[in-house]
């Protein structure tokens, strides 16, 4: 195995342009180190990117938020504003793993893995997140929740990497949260994971994004459950039809940790459970 640790970006896609075989970028190293360890996956090439400058960097960008590519979930949870404007996105990310691998995971290896299960996934697509790619033809912005295409796949080209995550401007009366499903109190991946951003015009919701994950082979961003609450007052009207949209979208799997019917029905209710800490969220925020 090569191990390289560049001190640019360039440099760390010009390693990987080259590279022969399998190559992985290492950021926290809770999934590469495991599935190493495991026989899942034995990199040819291991490109290690924290000594790039500002891999560890949370900050401001505009109105919004930069969050490098080395920044550790403790990182996130600890920062003074950023879990006050995206509480959704800090919380999901908290939620994955231990003490001791929230001090070495990362967003943007989650997202990379390509797990249907990924906690911080499904923040980030309903948050509007992006992400920019350096590659060998330069660079280009992405849409989170576009980098998974299936279980362990991504849309990422020979070459290319993330550089880093890109969370929009808050605004006013904005709330998002996020909540999963397992069956453990803790450290588990999720039966079936939810994320609601909106957005309040007083008390009618205006604006609204609901992400499912562990429902269908990528985090799934479910335009009809949006439409069911934008315009309401998250009546239980409006939540009856959050609940039927989010479950009618999924596309799941019957494996040991639940079955279809019963991942389908947990979506729903997520859903509404979501929805209303975001809108309290909101709320607060207005």
């Amino acid at each position: 195995m090569q191990y390289h640790t560049p001190s640019s970006f360039d440099d760390a896609v010009a390693i990987a342009k080259d590279a022969e075989g399998v190559t992985r970028f290492l950021a926290g190293g809770t999934d590469v180190l495991v599935q190493l360890r495991a026989d899942i996956v034995t990199p040819d090439v291991l490109i290690d990117v924290k000594k790039i400058d500002g891999v560890s960097e949370i900050a401001r960008e505009g109105d919004g938020w930069r969050i490098g590519v080395a920044v550790t979930g403790a990182e996130m949870t600890e920062h003074d504003t950023l879990g006050k404007e995206w509480p959704g996105v800090v919380e999901a990310m908290d939620l994955v793993g231990s003490t001791q691998i929230q001090g070495r995971a990362t967003l943007t290896g989650n997202l990379c893995n390509g797990s249907p299960a990924a906690d911080s996934v499904p923040a980030m697509v309903a948050a509007g997140a992006t992400v920019s790619v350096t590659g060998p033809n330069g660079a280009r912005t992405v849409a989170a929740g576009d980098i998974p295409t299936a279980p362990g796949k991504t849309s990422l080209a020979t070459g290319e990497m993330i550089t880093s995550v890109h969370l929009p401007a808050r605004g006013s009366s904005g709330g998002d949260a996020y909540l999963r499903f397992i069956p453990r109190t803790e450290m588990d991946i999720a039966v079936v994971g939810c994320a609601v951003n909106l957005r309040l015009d007083g008390k009618k919701i205006v604006e609204a994004r609901v992400a499912l994950g562990a429902v269908a082979p990528t985090v799934l961003l479910v335009e009809e459950a949006a439409n069911a609450i934008i315009g309401t007052e998250l009546d239980d009207t409006a939540l009856e039809a959050l609940a039927a949209a989010a479950s009618a979208a999924c596309n799941p799997i019957t494996d040991k940790r639940g079955t279809i019917e019963f991942r389908t029905q947990v979506a729903g209710v997520l859903a509404r459970r979501a929805a209303k800490i975001a809108y309290d969220r909101a709320e607060a925020a207005s």
